[in-house]
């Protein structure tokens, strides 16, 4: 069995760790790591990718992942990464959220007969007192040393809310709590998570003199500098209803090349012989490599099937043979009244999110890149009206690659 800190290494997912060779020595048996996640959205996106991973590498090493839903830290508000208070939730809210959850972690990892455990931080941290909490958990941390950590330093002149300097107290109790319970010897997290792990650590060091570790991620940009997961149409979900399997798929196809060696070090199961052999292809045949990315990276997150549809699709999409799978391409709904006897193709463009602004818009038509059932938009005043729509539908297109179907339904 290959030690998963080698892994880890070679495949450029450690930022920072507490002692890299206890670690890895201790990672030679079996043990159990948690990652939290953060229920305020019914779905995670491409940016928790990195963690989700990770997990289930050390699963598929023979380690026990828990995979903590902090229903309980949502009901504060973790200030990492920041730059305002976040909205509190309610706790039915936040309980939707993480149940929608735990549904897509279960694609990547396997939570059968104990394999790995799921757990939501509200089932210990709700019941807790708080005079005990402050006297028992509080006496261990040092006010000047919270304020230095980065995620707190950054909110000061912002403003810091009293409930959000609580959220370290928290999750270092969440990482003592799972090593006195679950024998927890490990806490993975992005890199902005890097002072939470460390007071974890380093209560659990005060309470019971015992070391635990930490592990964080590189936070991932983008090579043209965005952040990972954000597009001109929004963030890409993990839950299919949100984020298309075809979507998805295109998404990983149409990454810029200098990120295709990265992507497929983090985002698949590839041995990473295979991944250099891919990332040596150069020009047109870097495609070849995307499409490989692209195809795990669904098959990894929504199954085979969907994965199968999605690459049937794209290539279909930009073959000379046409559309032929129009079932996959995204969907955006228009009523006839919408539509009403026409509508000028920019706004079109505009108002179904292919483009950002009117202008952008204007500018696509005007270089000849916009289309329209397959054939381009001559100018940006062509109205598109009810004689374009085939079966219910228009089918647009922005660019060599970007589709969307507009479903015109009944008013």
């Amino acid at each position: 069995m290959k030690n998963v800190y080698d892994i880890f290494k070679e495949r450029g997912f450690i930022e920072q760790v507490t002692d890299e060779d206890m670690l890895r020595e201790l990672l030679v048996k079996p043990i159990t790591c948690y990652i939290g996640f953060d229920p305020t959205a019914k779905s995670l996106h491409v940016g928790s990718l990195l963690p989700i991973m990770s997990l289930a590498h050390m699963q598929r090493e023979g380690h026990r992942p828990i995979v903590v839903v902090g229903a309980g830290t949502s009901l504060v508000g973790d200030p990492s990464g920041r730059d305002e208070i976040r909205t509190v939730m309610t706790r039915e809210e936040i309980d939707i959220n993480a149940e929608s959850i735990k549904k897509q972690l279960s694609r990547f990892i396997d939570f059968t007969n104990g394999k790995a455990l799921m757990l939501s931080n509200a089932d210990w941290l709700v019941p807790l007192k708080y005079i005990d909490f402050l006297r028992d958990i509080g006496r261990h941390f040092s006010v000047n040393r919270m304020l230095a950590a980065e995620s707190y330093r950054q909110r000061l002149e912002s403003g810091l809310s009293f409930l959000e300097f609580n959220y370290m107290l928290l999750q270092a109790y969440d990482f003592w709590h799972l090593y006195k319970n679950y024998n927890c010897l490990l806490q993975m997290g992005g890199n902005d998570q890097w002072g939470n792990i460390l007071a974890g650590a380093d209560l659990t060091r005060r309470i019971d003199r015992k070391i635990i570790y930490g592990l964080t991620f590189p936070l991932i940009t983008t090579a043209d500098g965005y952040k990972m997961g954000k597009t001109q149409r929004g963030a890409i979900w993990l839950d299919s209803e949100l984020t298309s399997h075809y979507e998805y798929y295109q998404y990983w196809v149409n990454i810029d090349d200098r990120d295709v060696r990265r992507f497929l070090s983090y985002f698949t199961f590839l041995p990473m012989h295979e991944i250099e052999e891919l990332s040596r292809l150069k020009g047109e045949d870097t495609r070849k490599a995307k499409d490989v990315l692209a195809y795990e990276a669904t098959t990894i997150c929504h199954g085979q099937e969907a994965a199968d549809k999605a690459r049937r699709a794209s290539r279909q999409l930009f073959s000379q043979k046409g559309i032929k799978d129009i079932e996959a391409i995204p969907t955006y709904l228009m009523t006839s009244e919408d539509l009403g006897e026409g509508v000028e193709a920019y706004i079109l463009f505009k108002e179904t999110g292919l483009c950002k602004t009117r202008s952008e818009a204007r500018r696509l038509i005007s270089q000849g890149g916009a289309y329209v059932n397959g054939k381009r938009v001559p100018s940006f005043e062509t109205i598109v009206g009810s004689d374009y729509i085939q079966n219910d539908i228009i089918l647009l297109r922005a660019g060599k690659k970007n589709y969307l179907r507009v479903y015109i339904q009944d008013s």
